[in-house]
């Protein structure tokens, strides 16, 4: 499927009934999963989620933009939040009533952002929202990983190796304006449930990124999981916990 973004970039998405056929279609919820930078809906790490997903859910992978088969440049977390109201408004226009966002890493920034700013009854919101991995603000540089990433961001070398060895295309430009922090958007989620969820070996982001995303978010909405022996995002994610979070956004 090809989805429209309300700034016209197209998205390529994909739709993966629930395994579980003892309901009615539009009676199950749906999770779109929001992969992570570089990442793309037919990667391992992200078909992998999905299969463990749809034993619960429906289940919708997309590439962001810059990303696979999909239009248009990487922002890095700033308009990729239009991607996901895209593939959000896709799975309520099949039928689900409730659908929940998980993101990883960069997804994980986005799901955050997209809870802030789409609430209901925007046709493009989520009910549930959990963010994977995800920084606590923006311009990280504290792991020899992110300073990579920010070379190849920053630097026209940087995007070239991205584009052909990565397969990820990053738009030139800097943020103007900065958008709304990981920290300033967690508490803008409430009423709905936000679940976040962080390894003690994860490379990119210390735990310290997970600590402040949950004290940001609402106390009474807020659930924070610390994961031992996870490391980074999807590709790390192992089949239980990926359980665990389908079963907590279900």
């Amino acid at each position: 499927m090809a989805l429209l973004t309300a700034d016209g970039v197209r998205i390529e998405a994909a739709y993966q009934p629930c395994t579980d056929q003892s309901a009615a279609a539009a009676d199950r919820p749906a999770i779109v999963v929001a992969h992570g930078f570089t990442g793309a809906l037919d990667r391992p790490g992200v078909r992998r989620a999905a299969a463990v997903f749809a034993r619960r859910s429906a289940v919708i992978t997309f590439s962001f933009r810059g990303h696979g088969r999909s239009g248009g440049r990487s922002t890095i977390g700033d308009r990729e939040v239009l991607d996901l109201a895209a593939a959000v408004a896709w799975a309520r226009s099949l039928g689900h009533g409730r659908v929940a966002t998980v993101g990883f890493s960069m997804g994980g920034s986005v799901v955050l952002r997209h809870g802030a700013l789409y609430g209901p009854p925007s046709g493009a919101h989520a009910d549930a929202v959990v963010s994977v991995s995800a920084p606590a603000r923006w311009y990280y540089r504290g792991t020899a990983p992110m300073r990579r990433l920010h070379w190849a961001v920053s630097r026209p070398a940087g995007r070239l190796v991205a584009r052909w060895g990565l397969r990820t295309r990053i738009h030139p430009e800097d943020w103007d304006p900065v958008p709304l922090s990981p920290t300033e958007a967690a508490p803008l989620i409430a009423p709905r449930p936000l679940l976040i969820v962080h390894g003690d070996r994860d490379t990119y982001f210390p735990l310290e990124h997970g600590h402040a995303l949950a004290r940001a978010g609402h106390p009474a909405r807020t659930e924070l999981w610390i994961e031992r022996g996870f490391g980074h995002a999807e590709n790390s994610a192992g089949a239980e916990l990926l359980e665990r979070i389908a079963a907590w956004a279900h």
